[in-house]
C-alpha cells in the first residue's frame, strides 16, 4: 500500500516535472521568437534605409559596419570608400545608426551652407555630448532657442567685430613668439602653444600667459587633445558606445569602459577662472566680465557660463598651436616655396619691422601662403562635430533622415584632385588666381578647416588673423630648415606623421629655425621687448590650476 503511494506521488511529480520543464522550455522559445522578430523587423528597417540612403557597405545586424573602421585615422578610409562607390557622399552604419559622410566640396557646400537652416543641429552623441557637456555647450546643443543665445554671447568674445579689437595683443604676442625663437627656437613648439594659450586668456579672462611652464597650457591642451579624441569613430572603448549606447547607462562604478568621461567636469574649473576674472576689478575688461554682466538677463546656470568660457580655449589654444606647427613642418619639407615669400616680404615690409594686418593686402603670396597652410593638414580633420538635419532632407536621390549624424571630411575635402591636383604638395600658388595651379571652389576662401554654416567654428576670424600674423612674421624673420644630424646631413621629416585626433598635429620633429640676417635679429629683439612692455598690463596669476582644483586644494572647491 505504501509502496503503492509512493509510485504514485514519484509519478505526479515526474509528470509536475516535466510540465515546468516544457512550460520552461516554450517560455524561452517564446522570448527567443520575439527576439528574432524583433531583430529582424529592426534589420529590414536597417536594410530599407540603405537602399535609400547615399551608398556604403552593407550593414550588419546590430553592429552596422562598425567592424570595418580602421584603427587610426578612419577619415582616409571614408575617403578611400567615396572613390569605391565613385560617390560624393557615403553611408557608413555605427551600430544600428546611418552616419553620413561628405567628401566632396560642393556636396558640403550643398548640404550645410545652403540648407544650413536645415543642418544646423547635432545628432545624438553619447560619448562627447551625452557623457561630455550635454547640452550646457554650444558645441553639442541642439539647434532651438538656447543655441541662440550661447552663439549670441559667444560672439560677444570672438564675434568678427571684436576680432579686430584684438589685434593689438595678438600682434604683440606674434612678436613675443619671434623673440622667444630667437633664444629657444628648439622649443618652438611650446613658444605657439603658450602664444595661441595666451591670446585666449587674454580675451576670456583679462590675463596673459607669460611662461611656457605656466600649468594652464599643458593641462588645458591635454584636455582639449583628449576631446579631441572622443570624436573620432572607433570599435574600442570609448567609442564602442555609439554603437551599443546602453553601456553608458551603467554606474561608473560598474563600468570600467566609462573611465574618465564625467559629465561637465571642466565646467566648473573654467566657471572658477571666469568667477575669478570677474571679480577682479584691477584686470582689463575681458569676455568673463561681460558673460557674469549677461547672466543675469538669460538665466545662464555656472554649466553654461564655464562652457561658454571654456570654449575659448577649444577655439582658439590647440588648433591654434596646432596650426603653426603644420606651418613649421611644411617650410622644412617644401623649402621650395620660402624663397618667393622672402621675395614679397623684404620689397614690401623691409628689415626694419615686421609684417603687420596692414600689410595684408600687399602681400598676395604670403596670404596664400596661409592659405596654403590651413589647407595642407587641416586641423579639424572632419571638420569638427557632427551636423544633423532638423527635418528628412534628400540630397540628389537620396534621403538623409532627421537627427542623421552628418560629417564633413575635410581630409578628403581638401585632397581632392578635382580642387588641389597633387594635393600633399604644399603649394601656395594654388590660391592665386593668375596661378595655373588655380582651381575653382564654392567658396571665397578656398578651404573648409573652420566647418560650415550656422554651425562654423565661432574663432575662425580670431584663428585667421593671428595665424596670418604669426606666419608672415615668422617668414619674415626666420629660415625654417631641417634639422642635421651629426654627420651633417638633413634629417628628412614625415608629412604624413600626424596625430589620429580630431584636431590632428603633426608627431614631434626637429628642426633648424635661425635668423635670416643681423638686421632682422636687431628688429625681432627691440619689437620683442616694446610688445612686452605693452603687454604688461595683462600680466597677472591665478589661484586656480586643473589638478590642484579637482583635487580639492582650493579651499571652498
Amino acid at each position: 500500500m505504501i509502496t503503492e503511494s509512493f509510485s504514485s506521488t514519484a509519478a505526479w511529480m515526474q509528470i509536475q516535472a516535466a510540465l515546468t520543464k516544457t512550460s520552461s522550455s516554450t517560455i524561452l522559445l517564446g522570448i527567443l521568437s520575439v527576439g528574432v522578430l524583433v531583430l529582424a523587423i529592426d534589420y529590414a528597417h536597417m536594410l530599407y534605409l540603405y537602399t535609400r540612403m547615399p551608398p556604403g557597405p552593407l550593414p550588419l545586424p546590430i553592429i552596422g559596419n562598425t567592424h570595418l573602421l580602421p584603427d587610426v585615422k578612419p577619415w582616409i578610409y571614408f575617403e578611400e570608400l567615396a572613390k569605391q562607390y565613385k560617390t560624393p557622399v557615403i553611408t557608413f552604419w555605427i551600430g544600428r545608426n546611418p552616419t553620413v559622410w561628405i567628401c566632396d566640396a560642393w556636396a558640403a557646400s550643398e548640404l550645410f551652407d545652403k540648407r544650413a537652416g536645415i543642418y544646423a543641429s547635432r545628432p545624438r552623441m553619447v560619448v562627447f555630448g551625452e557623457l561630455g557637456t550635454g547640452q550646457s555647450n554650444l558645441v553639442t546643443m541642439y539647434y532651438g532657442a538656447r543655441w541662440r543665445v550661447h552663439r549670441k554671447l559667444t560672439h560677444l568674445g570672438v564675434g568678427l567685430q571684436q576680432v579686430r579689437n584684438y589685434q593689438g595683443f595678438q600682434n604683440d604676442e606674434s612678436k613675443v613668439v619671434a623673440y622667444n625663437l630667437l633664444r629657444t627656437p628648439e622649443k618652438y613648439e611650446v613658444h605657439f602653444e603658450r602664444y595661441a594659450a595666451s591670446v585666449v586668456s587674454i580675451i576670456g579672462f583679462g590675463r596673459r600667459i607669460a611662461s611656457t611652464d605656466n600649468p594652464i597650457i599643458s593641462e588645458v591642451l591635454a584636455i582639449m587633445q583628449r576631446a579631441a579624441e572622443l570624436n573620432v569613430p572607433g570599435k574600442t572603448f570609448p567609442m564602442l558606445m555609439e554603437t551599443f549606447p546602453f553601456l553608458a547607462k551603467f554606474p561608473n562604478e560598474i563600468a570600467p569602459w566609462k573611465h574618465g568621461l564625467k559629465s561637465g567636469r571642466g565646467m566648473a574649473f573654467y566657471y572658477a577662472l571666469a568667477e575669478e576674472a570677474a571679480n577682479n576689478l584691477e584686470q582689463p575688461q575681458s569676455y568673463s566680465k561681460k558673460l557674469f554682466d549677461e547672466a543675469p538677463k538669460y538665466d545662464l546656470t555656472p554649466d553654461e557660463i564655464g562652457s561658454l568660457a571654456g570654449n575659448l580655449f577649444g577655439a582658439g589654444s590647440d588648433t591654434s598651436s596646432s596650426t603653426l606647427v603644420t606651418f613649421v613642418l611644411a617650410c622644412c619639407a617644401f623649402p621650395e616655396v620660402l624663397g618667393r615669400a622672402w621675395e614679397e616680404l623684404d620689397r614690401v615690409v623691409g628689415s626694419k619691422r615686421s609684417p603687420n594686418m596692414e600689410d595684408e593686402a600687399s602681400l598676395p603670396y604670403i596670404k596664400a601662403f596661409v592659405k596654403e597652410v590651413f589647407r595642407w593638414r587641416s586641423v579639424a580633420i572632419i571638420g569638427g562635430q557632427p551636423h544633423a538635419p532638423i527635418q528628412d532632407d534628400v540630397y540628389k536621390e537620396w534621403h538623409i533622415p532627421k537627427g542623421t549624424w552628418v560629417q564633413g571630411n575635410v581630409w578628403a575635402i581638401h585632397h581632392s584632385e578635382k580642387e588641389f591636383p597633387d594635393p600633399d604638395r604644399f603649394n601656395p600658388e594654388r590660391y592665386l588666381k593668375d596661378s595655373p595651379d588655380f582651381r575653382p571652389f564654392p567658396n571665397e576662401r578656398g578651404y573648409m578647416t573652420f566647418g560650415w554654416g550656422r554651425r562654423v567654428c565661432s574663432g575662425q576670424g580670431l584663428a585667421e588673423q593671428g595665424t596670418f600674423l604669426t606666419v608672415a612674421r615668422l617668414l619674415w624673420g626666420f629660415k625654417i630648415e631641417k634639422a642635421r644630424g651629426a654627420d651633417g646631413k638633413e634629417i628628412p621629416v614625415d608629412i604624413f606623421d600626424y596625430t589620429n585626433g580630431l584636431n590632428m598635429r603633426p608627431q614631434p620633429f626637429k628642426c633648424r629655425i635661425s635668423p635670416r640676417s643681423t638686421e632682422i635679429r636687431d628688429t625681432i629683439n627691440r619689437e620683442g621687448e616694446e610688445a612686452l612692455e605693452r603687454l604688461s598690463i595683462y600680466d597677472g596669476e591665478t589661484r586656480y590650476t586643473l589638478s590642484k582644483f579637482y583635487k580639492g586644494s582650493v579651499k571652498g572647491k
